[in-house]
């Protein structure tokens, strides 16, 4: 299968042969693995009981759902990916602030996946052949998962779609082959070790649950959703097929691995952590399959993260190739697995995370899905390509290629949805006046959002009328 040449540019009609079925393929296979499924560990972790621990998973996934969903719509529309896409909101240049979210968004999810995958691997292959859990071992795994995620990464999308086509059907059956494994030790108790609720109360703690463990599986595809529906022909298939194929792909994607952490992780105890608990309390028939589990969902997870960094590099330096930067940011991201090894325990890096990276990324998704409302899908594909091509001009150019009140408004929505976060290390001003409650990707959608409505110049609302869209005129810059 040859390799893709394709970056940030626009898909030709011609090239967009995938379907809403290759949508669903590839949420689901990419996401049946550890880097999800430990996700479903950090409800027990809080100190919730089996119940509790559910019904917080599956409320905010279907709340993050729900919101992110529509995004998938965007670059089919476009063409493009979301980030190059929210040109059109953002200004050409001011498009910049969808790539750096996204590159640290699939940057942080790369790092776990590969993270928890390798550690999983280490103690498996520890009790299958007694491999020492040394540095040496880790960095071994770590570099194996890395190079074999790279390779997936950099041939593109044709060959990550049949990774997970592959993968739907073979992680599906060793994860039902675990639940035959673990339910022997099956409690719905709440773990004695996690020390009561982590935030003092029932509710604080489950409200936090919902959104680290729940909303956050969504929000990571904020900026990954167009990746895919790019491939995907409007003339072909509809937007409503579509709409329907990426609320399939996320809720079964994300539900089955995470509610397949938290049967696990009641099983195996694993209170405070989860990697090494689940694989002592594996029998010895299923560690075979917990090893592929860990090392070929790692590679198929991490691979479609990294393509995503690749593609979001790629759009903020347009002269480095997909390849060039694909390998750029792998690099990053196994230094990354080393800084979350060795210097940060599991619960608290991935809290601190996601919680962050959703304040951030929540009014950036808010304005360009206005942005999309506004203008009903229809966007001058030249105009949002002028920042790739190094010229200028167009009805997305603004002022000097940034939109200010789209700008402004997103990261006025960051700053207070960062004020309102409630980390193991951190705790906003703000949280004081939510009662504890960690509401900042409430308050930085609403903020984000509201200013941008307030804000949008009336050029602006004009250029958003799709009768207004049309051939641009391109001044090549010097």
């Amino acid at each position: 299968m040859p390799m893709e040449q394709r970056g940030v540019d626009t898909i030709p009609d011609e090239e967009r042969t995938s379907d809403p079925r290759d949508l669903v393929s590839i949420l689901l296979g990419s996401n049946l693995c550890l880097g999800v499924i430990v996700f479903g560990w950090l409800p027990p972790s809080f100190g919730l009981g089996w119940w509790a621990s559910v019904t917080s998973v599956v409320a905010g996934t279907v709340v993050g759902t729900a919101f992110t969903a529509p995004l998938a719509l965007v670059s089919f529309r476009s063409a493009t990916n979301l980030s190059t896409s929210s040109g059109a909101q953002f200004g050409v240049r001011g498009r910049l602030v969808g790539s750096v979210v996204g590159l640290l968004l699939a940057l942080g999810y790369t790092a776990l996946t590969v993270w928890i995958g390798g550690d999983v691997m280490v103690g498996t292959l520890g009790r299958l052949v007694g491999l020492p859990a040394s540095g040496m071992s880790y960095g071994v795994v770590y570099g194996l998962l890395a190079a074999a995620t790279v390779a997936g990464a950099v041939y593109g999308y044709r060959v990550l779609l049949a990774m997970s086509r592959v993968l739907a059907v073979g992680m599906t059956a060793l994860l039902v082959l675990g639940v035959f494994a673990y339910a022997p030790h099956f409690t719905t108790d709440a773990l004695p070790q996690a020390g009561g609720y982590l935030l003092g109360g029932f509710w604080q703690t489950w409200l936090l649950s919902a959104v680290a463990a729940g909303l956050s599986g969504p929000i990571a595809f904020i900026t990954l959703l167009g990746d895919y529906t790019r491939y995907i022909s409007p003339a072909r298939h509809s937007s409503r097929r579509v709409l329907r194929a990426t609320w399939l792909g996320l809720m079964l994607g994300l539900l089955v691995p995470q509610l397949f952490g938290t049967f696990t992780a009641y099983a195996a105890g694993a209170a405070l952590d989860y990697a090494g608990p689940l694989v002592a309390a594996s029998p010895g028939w299923y560690l075979v399959p917990l090893l592929l589990a860990a090392s070929a969902g790692s590679v198929g997870n991490a691979g479609l993260m990294l393509y995503s960094m690749g593609l979001d590099l790629d759009a903020i330096l347009p002269r480095v190739s997909r390849a060039r930067a694909t390998y750029t940011v792998a690099v990053v991201a196994t230094a990354c697995v080393f800084v979350g090894h060795y210097a940060s325990t599991a619960q608290d890096a991935m809290t601190s995370f996601v919680l962050l990276l959703t304040a951030v990324g929540t009014p950036w998704a808010v304005i360009t899905l206005i942005g999309f409302a506004r203008c009903r899908g229809v966007y001058d594909a030249e105009a949002l390509q002028v920042f790739n091509r190094r010229a200028r001009g167009g009805i997305y150019w603004f002022r000097g290629g940034w939109n200010i009140p789209a700008t402004v408004s997103w990261a006025l929505g960051a700053a207070v949805g960062s004020l309102a976060v409630s980390l193991p290390w951190y705790e906003g001003p703000l949280v004081a006046w939510t009662g504890g409650v960690d509401c900042g990707f409430v308050l930085s959608g609403l903020v984000g959002g509201v200013t941008y409505l307030l804000l949008m110049p009336a050029r602006e609302r004009a250029a958003a009328e799709p009768e207004t869209v049309s051939a641009t005129a391109l001044l090549v810059d010097d």
